[in-house]
Protein backbone atom coordinates (compact mmCIF):
# COMPACT_ATOMS: atom_id res chain seq x y z
CA UNK A 1 0.00 0.00 0.00
CA UNK A 2 2.69 2.31 0.75
CA UNK A 3 4.72 4.42 -2.10
CA UNK A 4 8.17 2.77 -3.08
CA UNK A 5 11.16 5.18 -3.02
CA UNK A 6 14.26 4.13 -5.37
CA UNK A 7 17.58 6.22 -4.04
CA UNK A 8 20.53 7.20 -6.02
CA UNK A 9 23.45 7.54 -3.97
CA UNK A 10 27.21 6.55 -4.78
CA UNK A 11 27.91 7.77 -0.89
CA UNK A 12 26.87 4.73 1.46
CA UNK A 13 26.12 6.93 4.47
CA UNK A 14 24.19 9.11 2.31
CA UNK A 15 22.19 6.20 1.43
CA UNK A 16 21.70 4.83 4.86
CA UNK A 17 20.53 8.39 5.74
CA UNK A 18 18.09 8.48 3.03
CA UNK A 19 16.68 4.92 3.76
CA UNK A 20 16.07 5.43 7.51
CA UNK A 21 14.54 8.98 7.03
CA UNK A 22 12.17 7.84 4.26
CA UNK A 23 11.04 4.80 5.88
CA UNK A 24 10.12 6.85 9.11
CA UNK A 25 7.68 8.38 6.42
CA UNK A 26 5.87 5.73 5.71
CA UNK A 27 7.70 4.35 2.14
CA UNK A 28 9.11 1.59 0.82
CA UNK A 29 12.64 2.37 -0.09
CA UNK A 30 15.32 0.38 -2.75
CA UNK A 31 18.80 2.18 -2.53
CA UNK A 32 21.32 1.89 -5.32
CA UNK A 33 25.15 3.07 -5.61
CA UNK A 34 25.34 3.42 -9.81
CA UNK A 35 23.41 5.28 -12.02
CA UNK A 36 23.38 2.71 -14.52
CA UNK A 37 21.81 0.48 -11.98
CA UNK A 38 19.05 2.93 -11.28
CA UNK A 39 17.98 2.80 -15.39
CA UNK A 40 17.79 -0.75 -15.34
CA UNK A 41 15.59 -0.66 -12.28
CA UNK A 42 13.37 1.73 -13.87
CA UNK A 43 13.80 0.86 -17.49
CA UNK A 44 12.68 -2.56 -16.85
CA UNK A 45 10.03 -4.53 -16.51
CA UNK A 46 9.62 -3.84 -12.54
CA UNK A 47 10.09 0.05 -13.29
CA UNK A 48 6.42 0.51 -12.50
CA UNK A 49 6.88 -0.73 -9.25
CA UNK A 50 8.65 2.75 -8.38
CA UNK A 51 6.91 5.98 -7.16
CA UNK A 52 9.48 8.34 -6.69
CA UNK A 53 13.45 8.82 -7.66
CA UNK A 54 15.94 10.62 -5.30
CA UNK A 55 18.68 10.71 -7.29
CA UNK A 56 22.45 12.36 -7.01
CA UNK A 57 23.53 14.50 -9.01
CA UNK A 58 27.20 13.91 -8.87
CA UNK A 59 28.30 10.01 -9.22
CA UNK A 60 31.07 8.13 -11.14
CA UNK A 61 30.46 6.26 -14.19
CA UNK A 62 26.72 7.60 -15.39
CA UNK A 63 26.16 10.87 -13.65
CA UNK A 64 22.39 12.01 -12.54
CA UNK A 65 22.65 14.19 -15.69
CA UNK A 66 23.01 11.18 -17.74
CA UNK A 67 20.20 9.36 -15.88
CA UNK A 68 17.80 11.96 -16.54
CA UNK A 69 18.79 11.59 -20.24
CA UNK A 70 18.44 7.83 -20.04
CA UNK A 71 15.26 8.00 -18.33
CA UNK A 72 14.05 10.83 -20.89
CA UNK A 73 15.19 8.56 -24.30
CA UNK A 74 13.35 5.31 -22.54
CA UNK A 75 10.01 7.22 -21.57
CA UNK A 76 10.47 6.27 -18.31
CA UNK A 77 7.57 9.19 -16.33
CA UNK A 78 8.41 8.35 -12.57
CA UNK A 79 8.82 11.50 -10.87
CA UNK A 80 12.94 12.40 -9.97
CA UNK A 81 14.27 14.81 -7.07
CA UNK A 82 17.48 15.72 -7.51
CA UNK A 83 20.13 16.06 -4.59
CA UNK A 84 23.54 17.63 -4.88
CA UNK A 85 26.34 19.31 -2.17
CA UNK A 86 26.13 22.51 -4.47
CA UNK A 87 23.51 23.83 -5.00
CA UNK A 88 24.06 27.02 -7.47
CA UNK A 89 21.59 28.50 -9.93
CA UNK A 90 22.51 26.73 -13.14
CA UNK A 91 23.12 22.98 -11.59
CA UNK A 92 18.95 23.38 -11.03
CA UNK A 93 17.43 24.69 -14.19
CA UNK A 94 19.56 22.33 -16.08
CA UNK A 95 18.29 19.43 -13.64
CA UNK A 96 15.12 21.09 -14.44
CA UNK A 97 15.05 21.27 -18.08
CA UNK A 98 16.47 17.43 -18.06
CA UNK A 99 12.94 16.36 -16.55
CA UNK A 100 13.40 16.70 -12.70
CA UNK A 101 10.73 17.66 -10.67
CA UNK A 102 12.24 19.38 -7.59
CA UNK A 103 15.80 19.99 -6.14
CA UNK A 104 17.28 19.50 -2.74
CA UNK A 105 20.94 20.09 -1.22
CA UNK A 106 22.38 17.95 0.81
CA UNK A 107 22.01 17.77 3.79
CA UNK A 108 18.63 17.46 3.11
CA UNK A 109 16.05 18.08 6.38
CA UNK A 110 13.66 15.23 7.52
CA UNK A 111 10.95 17.95 6.78
CA UNK A 112 12.09 19.64 3.46
CA UNK A 113 12.44 15.65 2.31
CA UNK A 114 8.81 14.72 3.57
CA UNK A 115 7.53 17.81 1.53
CA UNK A 116 9.48 17.22 -1.52
CA UNK A 117 8.51 13.43 -1.89
CA UNK A 118 4.61 14.21 -1.50
CA UNK A 119 4.73 16.90 -3.88
CA UNK A 120 6.17 14.69 -6.05
CA UNK A 121 3.60 11.36 -5.72
CA UNK A 122 1.03 14.38 -6.35
CA UNK A 123 2.67 15.18 -9.44
CA UNK A 124 3.34 11.86 -10.77
CA UNK A 125 -0.41 10.83 -10.11
CA UNK A 126 -1.63 14.42 -11.78
CA UNK A 127 0.22 13.73 -14.81
CA UNK A 128 -0.72 10.17 -14.80
CA UNK A 129 -4.06 11.11 -14.93
CA UNK A 130 -4.11 13.99 -17.69
CA UNK A 131 -2.12 11.40 -20.62
CA UNK A 132 -4.85 9.07 -19.27
CA UNK A 133 -7.33 11.01 -19.93
CA UNK A 134 -5.91 12.76 -23.39
CA UNK A 135 -5.03 8.94 -24.95
CA UNK A 136 -8.28 7.69 -23.86
CA UNK A 137 -9.92 10.65 -25.83
CA UNK A 138 -7.79 9.99 -28.67
CA UNK A 139 -8.02 6.18 -28.77
CA UNK A 140 -4.75 5.58 -27.92
CA UNK A 141 -5.19 4.33 -24.09
CA UNK A 142 -2.55 1.86 -24.59
CA UNK A 143 -1.09 -1.04 -21.43
CA UNK A 144 0.61 1.48 -19.65
CA UNK A 145 -2.05 3.62 -18.66
CA UNK A 146 -2.81 0.29 -16.89
CA UNK A 147 0.11 0.29 -14.78
CA UNK A 148 -0.02 -1.75 -11.65
CA UNK A 149 1.94 -3.88 -9.18
CA UNK A 150 -0.59 -7.05 -8.77
CA UNK A 151 0.79 -10.19 -10.17
CA UNK A 152 -3.04 -11.04 -10.36
CA UNK A 153 -3.45 -7.82 -12.64
CA UNK A 154 0.07 -7.83 -14.50
CA UNK A 155 -1.11 -11.28 -16.01
CA UNK A 156 -4.30 -10.12 -16.70
CA UNK A 157 -1.99 -7.35 -19.14
CA UNK A 158 -0.12 -9.76 -20.07
CA UNK A 159 -3.22 -11.85 -21.68
CA UNK A 160 -4.70 -8.91 -23.04
CA UNK A 161 -1.55 -7.98 -24.92
CA UNK A 162 -1.68 -11.01 -26.79
CA UNK A 163 -5.22 -10.49 -27.88
CA UNK A 164 -4.54 -7.14 -29.25
CA UNK A 165 -1.63 -8.51 -31.73
CA UNK A 166 -5.07 -9.62 -33.68
CA UNK A 167 -8.73 -9.45 -34.04
CA UNK A 168 -9.64 -12.36 -32.16
CA UNK A 169 -13.14 -12.07 -30.12
CA UNK A 170 -12.52 -10.84 -26.25
CA UNK A 171 -14.81 -11.52 -23.33
CA UNK A 172 -14.20 -9.63 -20.42
CA UNK A 173 -15.53 -11.48 -17.16
CA UNK A 174 -15.97 -9.73 -13.72
CA UNK A 175 -17.49 -8.16 -11.48
CA UNK A 176 -19.24 -4.52 -11.49
CA UNK A 177 -16.65 -1.71 -11.41
CA UNK A 178 -13.27 -3.54 -12.24
CA UNK A 179 -12.45 -1.24 -15.09
CA UNK A 180 -13.58 -3.71 -18.26
CA UNK A 181 -14.02 -0.94 -20.69
CA UNK A 182 -10.80 0.50 -19.50
CA UNK A 183 -8.96 -2.90 -20.61
CA UNK A 184 -11.05 -2.99 -23.66
CA UNK A 185 -10.15 0.49 -24.61
CA UNK A 186 -5.95 -0.17 -23.57
CA UNK A 187 -6.76 -3.66 -26.36
CA UNK A 188 -7.73 -0.96 -28.95
CA UNK A 189 -4.78 1.35 -28.17
CA UNK A 190 -2.53 -1.01 -28.51
CA UNK A 191 -3.65 -3.02 -31.75
CA UNK A 192 -3.84 -2.19 -35.26
CA UNK A 193 -6.94 -0.25 -35.20
CA UNK A 194 -5.79 2.36 -32.82
CA UNK A 195 -7.09 5.96 -33.45
CA UNK A 196 -10.32 4.46 -34.74
CA UNK A 197 -13.89 4.45 -33.53
CA UNK A 198 -14.66 2.62 -29.69
CA UNK A 199 -18.24 2.30 -29.63
CA UNK A 200 -19.70 1.23 -26.55
CA UNK A 201 -23.02 -0.08 -26.15
CA UNK A 202 -24.40 -0.89 -22.69
CA UNK A 203 -27.09 -4.01 -23.32
CA UNK A 204 -28.94 -4.09 -20.47
CA UNK A 205 -30.20 -0.39 -20.81
CA UNK A 206 -31.28 -0.54 -24.28
CA UNK A 207 -35.28 -1.50 -24.41
CA UNK A 208 -36.00 -4.40 -25.91
CA UNK A 209 -38.34 -3.20 -28.69
CA UNK A 210 -35.55 -0.69 -30.08
CA UNK A 211 -32.53 -3.45 -29.68
CA UNK A 212 -32.23 -4.12 -33.09
CA UNK A 213 -32.52 -0.44 -34.21
CA UNK A 214 -29.90 0.66 -32.26
CA UNK A 215 -27.78 -1.83 -32.48
CA UNK A 216 -28.03 -2.25 -36.78
CA UNK A 217 -29.59 1.04 -37.57
CA UNK A 218 -33.00 1.76 -39.40
CA UNK A 219 -34.09 4.03 -42.51
CA UNK A 220 -36.48 6.52 -42.07
CA UNK A 221 -40.37 5.81 -41.86
CA UNK A 222 -39.15 1.89 -41.06
CA UNK A 223 -41.13 2.13 -38.19
CA UNK A 224 -44.10 5.01 -36.47
CA UNK A 225 -41.39 7.56 -34.91
CA UNK A 226 -38.50 6.55 -37.30
CA UNK A 227 -38.47 10.06 -38.47
CA UNK A 228 -34.78 9.90 -39.10
CA UNK A 229 -32.31 7.38 -41.07
CA UNK A 230 -30.31 5.78 -38.26
CA UNK A 231 -27.10 4.06 -38.94
CA UNK A 232 -26.96 2.04 -35.82
CA UNK A 233 -23.95 0.72 -33.63
CA UNK A 234 -22.30 -1.99 -35.99
CA UNK A 235 -21.36 0.58 -38.71
CA UNK A 236 -20.78 3.93 -36.39
CA UNK A 237 -17.94 1.40 -35.43
CA UNK A 238 -16.95 0.65 -38.80
CA UNK A 239 -13.04 0.32 -38.80
CA UNK A 240 -12.92 0.50 -35.16
CA UNK A 241 -14.51 -2.01 -32.45
CA UNK A 242 -17.79 -2.49 -30.84
CA UNK A 243 -17.74 -2.94 -27.34
CA UNK A 244 -20.73 -4.94 -26.00
CA UNK A 245 -21.01 -3.97 -22.32
CA UNK A 246 -23.08 -6.51 -20.36
CA UNK A 247 -23.82 -8.69 -23.56
CA UNK A 248 -25.81 -11.39 -21.22
CA UNK A 249 -29.09 -8.45 -20.79
CA UNK A 250 -29.25 -9.12 -24.76
CA UNK A 251 -32.72 -10.70 -24.79
CA UNK A 252 -32.85 -14.00 -27.03
CA UNK A 253 -34.06 -12.18 -30.57
CA UNK A 254 -31.77 -9.86 -30.86
CA UNK A 255 -28.85 -12.24 -29.73
CA UNK A 256 -29.86 -14.28 -32.88
CA UNK A 257 -29.29 -11.07 -34.96
CA UNK A 258 -25.79 -10.54 -33.19
CA UNK A 259 -24.52 -13.74 -34.07
CA UNK A 260 -25.54 -13.29 -37.65
CA UNK A 261 -23.70 -9.86 -37.99
CA UNK A 262 -20.45 -11.23 -36.21
CA UNK A 263 -20.15 -14.07 -38.27
CA UNK A 264 -21.28 -12.70 -41.62
CA UNK A 265 -19.57 -9.18 -41.14
CA UNK A 266 -22.95 -7.20 -42.04
CA UNK A 267 -26.03 -5.59 -40.74
CA UNK A 268 -29.12 -5.23 -42.13
CA UNK A 269 -31.11 -2.06 -41.06
CA UNK A 270 -34.76 -1.99 -39.90
CA UNK A 271 -36.60 -0.98 -43.02
CA UNK A 272 -33.15 -1.15 -45.36
CA UNK A 273 -33.36 -3.46 -48.90
CA UNK A 274 -29.86 -4.28 -48.09
CA UNK A 275 -27.28 -5.69 -46.13
CA UNK A 276 -24.45 -3.15 -45.04
CA UNK A 277 -20.89 -4.37 -44.69
CA UNK A 278 -19.09 -3.37 -41.51
CA UNK A 279 -15.17 -4.09 -40.53
CA UNK A 280 -15.20 -4.15 -36.68
CA UNK A 281 -13.19 -6.09 -33.70
CA UNK A 282 -16.37 -7.25 -31.05
CA UNK A 283 -15.32 -7.33 -27.37
CA UNK A 284 -17.78 -8.46 -24.64
CA UNK A 285 -17.84 -7.57 -21.44
CA UNK A 286 -20.20 -9.12 -18.57
CA UNK A 287 -20.40 -9.27 -14.76
CA UNK A 288 -22.53 -13.11 -15.02
CA UNK A 289 -21.88 -16.31 -16.05
CA UNK A 290 -22.99 -16.14 -19.47
CA UNK A 291 -22.38 -20.22 -19.49
CA UNK A 292 -24.75 -20.38 -16.39
CA UNK A 293 -26.69 -18.45 -18.73
CA UNK A 294 -26.38 -20.81 -21.62
CA UNK A 295 -27.13 -23.71 -19.13
CA UNK A 296 -30.60 -22.01 -17.61
CA UNK A 297 -31.43 -21.02 -21.37
CA UNK A 298 -31.13 -17.32 -21.21
CA UNK A 299 -28.34 -16.79 -23.14
CA UNK A 300 -27.49 -18.94 -27.19
CA UNK A 301 -24.75 -21.18 -26.71
CA UNK A 302 -23.90 -20.34 -30.22
CA UNK A 303 -23.07 -16.75 -29.39
CA UNK A 304 -21.63 -17.95 -26.36
CA UNK A 305 -18.75 -19.73 -28.60
CA UNK A 306 -18.39 -16.62 -30.79
CA UNK A 307 -18.10 -14.14 -28.35
CA UNK A 308 -15.98 -16.38 -26.34
CA UNK A 309 -12.92 -17.12 -27.88
CA UNK A 310 -10.15 -15.36 -25.90
CA UNK A 311 -11.67 -15.08 -22.35
CA UNK A 312 -10.09 -12.32 -19.98
CA UNK A 313 -11.19 -12.79 -16.13
CA UNK A 314 -10.43 -8.89 -14.31
CA UNK A 315 -9.74 -9.48 -10.75
CA UNK A 316 -11.89 -7.79 -8.17
CA UNK A 317 -10.09 -4.80 -5.99
CA UNK A 318 -10.09 -6.63 -2.79
CA UNK A 319 -7.65 -8.99 -5.04
CA UNK A 320 -5.45 -6.28 -5.63
CA UNK A 321 -4.62 -4.24 -3.02
CA UNK A 322 -1.24 -3.41 -4.39
CA UNK A 323 -2.85 -0.87 -6.77
CA UNK A 324 -5.47 0.68 -4.40
CA UNK A 325 -2.49 3.48 -3.30
CA UNK A 326 -1.81 4.45 -6.70
CA UNK A 327 -5.23 4.71 -8.03
CA UNK A 328 -6.33 6.50 -5.10
CA UNK A 329 -3.62 9.26 -5.79
CA UNK A 330 -4.69 9.44 -9.04
CA UNK A 331 -8.22 9.97 -8.43
CA UNK A 332 -7.17 12.29 -5.61
CA UNK A 333 -5.26 14.16 -8.24
CA UNK A 334 -8.11 14.34 -10.72
CA UNK A 335 -10.44 15.59 -8.32
CA UNK A 336 -8.35 17.89 -6.58
CA UNK A 337 -7.82 19.78 -10.17
CA UNK A 338 -11.53 19.94 -10.73
CA UNK A 339 -12.50 20.69 -7.74
CA UNK A 340 -10.40 23.64 -7.51
CA UNK A 341 -8.51 22.09 -4.29
CA UNK A 342 -4.75 22.09 -3.19
CA UNK A 343 -4.72 19.13 -1.39
CA UNK A 344 -1.14 17.48 -1.41
CA UNK A 345 -1.81 13.75 -1.32
CA UNK A 346 -3.38 11.33 1.49
CA UNK A 347 -2.10 10.38 5.13
CA UNK A 348 -0.27 6.98 5.87
CA UNK A 349 -3.44 6.57 7.98
CA UNK A 350 -5.95 6.97 5.29
CA UNK A 351 -3.75 4.68 2.51
CA UNK A 352 -4.00 1.77 5.16
CA UNK A 353 -7.97 2.32 5.72
CA UNK A 354 -8.62 2.26 2.35
CA UNK A 355 -6.07 -0.58 1.58
CA UNK A 356 -7.82 -2.75 4.24
CA UNK A 357 -11.37 -2.77 3.20
CA UNK A 358 -12.79 -4.79 0.33
CA UNK A 359 -14.25 -2.29 -1.99
CA UNK A 360 -17.70 -4.09 -3.11
CA UNK A 361 -18.09 -1.89 -6.09
CA UNK A 362 -14.16 -2.33 -6.96
CA UNK A 363 -12.67 0.60 -9.05
CA UNK A 364 -15.85 2.87 -9.50
CA UNK A 365 -16.76 2.37 -5.52
CA UNK A 366 -12.94 3.61 -4.91
CA UNK A 367 -13.37 6.77 -7.55
CA UNK A 368 -16.35 7.97 -5.52
CA UNK A 369 -15.11 7.80 -2.30
CA UNK A 370 -12.23 10.06 -3.17
CA UNK A 371 -14.63 12.28 -5.27
CA UNK A 372 -16.38 12.83 -1.84
CA UNK A 373 -13.29 13.35 0.24
CA UNK A 374 -11.74 15.64 -1.95
CA UNK A 375 -15.22 17.60 -1.56
CA UNK A 376 -15.28 17.34 2.67
CA UNK A 377 -11.63 18.04 2.91
CA UNK A 378 -10.63 20.82 4.65
CA UNK A 379 -7.08 20.64 5.32
CA UNK A 380 -4.49 20.14 2.24
CA UNK A 381 -4.04 16.22 3.30
CA UNK A 382 -6.82 13.76 3.27
CA UNK A 383 -7.35 11.85 6.10
CA UNK A 384 -9.52 8.85 7.86
CA UNK A 385 -12.06 11.73 8.93
CA UNK A 386 -12.87 12.08 4.68
CA UNK A 387 -13.81 8.95 4.68
CA UNK A 388 -16.60 8.00 7.45
CA UNK A 389 -18.61 5.59 5.58
CA UNK A 390 -15.66 3.38 4.88
CA UNK A 391 -13.84 3.64 8.51
CA UNK A 392 -17.42 2.26 10.00
CA UNK A 393 -16.65 -0.84 8.32
CA UNK A 394 -13.29 -1.56 9.09
CA UNK A 395 -12.10 -2.77 12.34
CA UNK A 396 -9.86 -0.14 13.86
CA UNK A 397 -10.87 2.79 12.12
CA UNK A 398 -14.75 3.38 13.87
CA UNK A 399 -15.26 7.23 13.66
CA UNK A 400 -18.09 7.73 16.16
CA UNK A 401 -20.39 10.88 16.86
CA UNK A 402 -22.12 10.94 19.66
CA UNK A 403 -25.60 11.33 18.76
CA UNK A 404 -27.51 14.50 19.79
CA UNK A 405 -29.98 13.89 22.54
CA UNK A 406 -33.29 12.45 22.08
CA UNK A 407 -36.52 14.92 22.90
CA UNK A 408 -38.12 13.23 25.85
CA UNK A 409 -41.85 11.63 24.70
CA UNK A 410 -44.58 10.94 27.07
CA UNK A 411 -44.72 7.09 27.30
CA UNK A 412 -48.26 5.30 27.79
CA UNK A 413 -49.23 4.01 31.05
CA UNK A 414 -48.18 0.31 30.51
CA UNK A 415 -45.33 0.94 27.66
CA UNK A 416 -42.14 -0.08 29.29
CA UNK A 417 -39.43 2.58 27.63
CA UNK A 418 -35.73 1.37 26.84
CA UNK A 419 -33.36 1.54 29.15
CA UNK A 420 -30.55 4.41 28.07
CA UNK A 421 -27.15 4.58 29.25
CA UNK A 422 -25.12 7.68 29.04
CA UNK A 423 -21.53 7.56 28.03
CA UNK A 424 -19.78 10.29 28.50
CA UNK A 425 -17.67 11.53 25.42
CA UNK A 426 -13.98 13.08 25.84
CA UNK A 427 -12.26 14.99 23.92
CA UNK A 428 -9.34 13.25 22.31
CA UNK A 429 -7.67 16.11 21.91
CA UNK A 430 -7.80 16.88 26.11
CA UNK A 431 -4.54 16.61 28.11
CA UNK A 432 -4.84 14.79 31.83
CA UNK A 433 -3.46 16.74 33.77
CA UNK A 434 -3.55 14.93 36.95
CA UNK A 435 -2.23 11.09 37.16
CA UNK A 436 -3.82 9.31 39.87
CA UNK A 437 -3.99 11.69 42.68
CA UNK A 438 -0.73 13.84 41.70
CA UNK A 439 -0.53 16.22 39.62
CA UNK A 440 1.56 15.35 36.36
CA UNK A 441 5.21 16.59 35.96
CA UNK A 442 6.05 19.89 33.64
CA UNK A 443 8.00 18.38 31.17
CA UNK A 444 5.68 15.21 30.68
CA UNK A 445 2.86 18.12 30.36
CA UNK A 446 5.71 19.88 27.80
CA UNK A 447 6.21 17.04 25.77
CA UNK A 448 2.57 15.88 25.61
CA UNK A 449 1.93 19.34 24.16
CA UNK A 450 5.00 19.16 21.15
CA UNK A 451 4.19 15.70 20.36
CA UNK A 452 0.40 16.68 19.86
CA UNK A 453 1.87 19.82 17.52
CA UNK A 454 3.75 18.02 15.43
CA UNK A 455 0.83 16.02 14.92
CA UNK A 456 -1.82 18.15 14.29
CA UNK A 457 0.60 20.38 12.17
CA UNK A 458 1.74 17.10 10.42
CA UNK A 459 5.50 17.74 11.16
CA UNK A 460 5.74 21.45 9.72
CA UNK A 461 8.64 22.96 12.22
CA UNK A 462 8.36 26.28 11.26
CA UNK A 463 4.44 26.15 12.10
CA UNK A 464 4.63 24.44 15.11
CA UNK A 465 6.86 26.77 16.53
CA UNK A 466 5.09 29.95 15.44
CA UNK A 467 1.83 28.08 17.40
CA UNK A 468 3.64 27.37 20.31
CA UNK A 469 5.72 30.56 20.41
CA UNK A 470 9.08 29.61 20.80
CA UNK A 471 12.42 29.39 18.62
CA UNK A 472 12.96 26.80 15.97
CA UNK A 473 16.07 26.42 17.72
CA UNK A 474 14.77 25.61 21.24
CA UNK A 475 11.79 23.47 19.43
CA UNK A 476 14.65 20.79 18.16
CA UNK A 477 16.44 20.87 21.27
CA UNK A 478 13.16 20.04 23.62
CA UNK A 479 12.62 17.10 20.47
CA UNK A 480 15.90 16.06 20.76
CA UNK A 481 15.86 16.12 24.88
CA UNK A 482 12.21 14.30 24.61
CA UNK A 483 14.08 11.36 22.09
CA UNK A 484 11.40 12.65 19.60
CA UNK A 485 13.75 13.16 16.85
CA UNK A 486 17.17 12.01 16.52
CA UNK A 487 20.31 13.97 16.98
CA UNK A 488 21.41 14.31 13.24
CA UNK A 489 17.99 15.87 12.46
CA UNK A 490 18.50 18.07 15.56
CA UNK A 491 21.59 19.61 14.67
CA UNK A 492 20.48 20.12 10.75
CA UNK A 493 17.36 21.73 11.91
CA UNK A 494 19.63 23.83 14.40
CA UNK A 495 21.44 24.93 11.34
CA UNK A 496 18.60 25.79 9.20
CA UNK A 497 16.95 27.85 11.87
Amino acid sequence: MTATVLVVDDDPVQRRLLDAMLKRFGYDVVATETGDEAVRLLGGAEGDRFDAVVLDLVMPDLDGMGVLAALRERGVETPVIVQTAHGSIETVVSAMRAGAVDFVVKPVGAERLQISIKNALKLGALEHELRHIKRRVSGQLGFRDLATKSPDMARVVRLAERAAKSSIPILIEGESGVGKEVLARAVQGSSDRRGKPFVTVNCGAIPHHLVESILFGHEKGAFTGATERHVGKFVEANGGTLFLDEVGELPLDAQVKLLRAIQESEVDPVGAKKSVRVDIRVISATNKSLLEQVKRAEFREDLYYRLNVFPITLPPLRQRREDIADLARGFLARFSAEEGKKLRGLSAEALNLLGSYDWPGNVRQLENALFRAVVLADSDELGVAEFPQIAAQVDGFDIRIPPAPAATARAAPNEQQPRIIQVPVRDPNAIDLVSGSDMRKLDDLEREIITFALAHYRGHMSEVSRKLGIGRSTLYRKLKDYGLIESDDASQGSDAA
